[in-house]
């Protein structure tokens, strides 16, 4: 994926899910997920063991959340993939993150052939701050 699609994403978007999003501030999720809301993003926790995370209601799964979401961002192990594109493509997100050293080669052709943006292996704060601060 080049760096003018992924800043194109980013500048775009304004509802990212986190699929994963723990509530203890020392998982990776949380403080990517923190970073992005101070930049302006809907964060939109998705984690059936958390009520609230960064003051956002939790949704125990993608298909729960009643709101539109710009970008699905994974924070969760490779073989959770499969399942988490099949909810992404049923709700109409148009891009899958896969945070880094996340890959699963199947589910991510399918996303893509459903016509969403798949950026694997990338820290979307990472992109973020190189690209768009």
């Amino acid at each position: 994926m080049n760096n003018d699609v992924i800043a194109n994403v980013l500048r775009t978007s304004k509802t990212i899910a986190v699929v994963g999003l723990s509530s203890k501030p020392e998982r990776a999720s949380y403080q990517v997920a923190a970073y992005l809301q101070r930049h302006g993003y809907r964060i939109i926790p998705v984690n059936p063991r958390e009520t609230q995370v960064l003051g956002e209601q939790a949704y125990a799964t993608l298909r729960d959340v009643p709101l539109t979401i710009d970008i699905v961002d994974v924070f969760r192990e490779s073989s959770a993939v499969p399942e988490i594109v099949a909810d992404t493509i049923a709700i109409g997100t148009k891009v899958l993150w896969l945070q880094l050293d996340i890959h699963h080669g199947d589910a991510e052709a399918q996303a893509q052939a459903a016509g969403i943006t798949v950026i694997s292996d990338v820290c979307i704060k990472i992109a973020h701050a190189e690209l768009l601060t």
